[in-house]
């Protein structure tokens, strides 16, 4: 599953893209591995009016009986997942410019770069929790789509039209997990290299 993506662009780009307010995030644009720090896009809990961009580290604390922090999030039914995914003040925006998979056996994998060219900086669903030392967040993931598929039949980030993104940070939370599905795999393109 996704274990590295880019954010090619400074706080305040992102911010704009999202109608966020910056603050004084200090991200110019970088690769986001789990347990490194990137910026989320969160609502003020009173029906989205205001976002802000906000650090968070990627991979949220373990269930009960796990002992790795948790990157991706896939089983929607989970009773571990459904308290956060019916909190919408617990819901986020996660910005990219692209994401990465690998495929073949170990020794020989390939990496693969997924973007959507009609969106030069996207979002992916996901949800915030606070750990001991610091908040942070884990994206969700769905079925793979064609394109992807072709690549790693395992599964993709959800990826969120620009239009869903109020719903997702606001919305009832059925309509909310109802957007966890594949992003078409004709917008997305695929490369050996994230675009610049």
């Amino acid at each position: 599953m996704t274990s590295l993506y880019r954010l090619d662009a400074p706080a305040a780009a992102v911010a704009a893209t999202f109608a966020a307010e910056a603050g004084d995030d200090p991200w110019t644009g970088d690769y986001v591995a789990p347990a490194r720090p990137a910026p989320v896009v969160v609502s003020d809990g009173r029906g989205g009016s205001r976002r802000f961009l906000r650090p968070r580290l990627w991979g949220v604390p373990p269930p009960p009986l796990g002992d790795r922090p948790v990157t991706t999030v896939r089983n929607l039914e989970s009773p571990f997942w459904i308290g956060t995914l019916r909190h919408a003040k617990l819901r986020c925006l996660i910005p990219a410019t692209a994401f990465a998979l690998w495929s073949g056996p170990a020794s020989t994998r390939r990496q693969h770069w997924f973007s959507v060219p009609s969106q030069p900086l996207f979002a992916f669903a996901g949800i915030q929790r606070q750990s001991d030392d610091w908040p942070c967040f884990a994206l969700l993931t769905t079925d793979a789509n064609r394109l992807v598929g072709q690549y790693h039949p395992h599964g993709m980030p959800v990826i969120l039209d620009p239009a869903d993104h109020a719903t997702w940070l606001s919305g009832e939370w059925r309509d909310a997990i109802a957007l966890a599905k594949p992003f078409p795999g004709q917008l997305m393109i695929v490369g050996d290299a994230p675009p610049r």
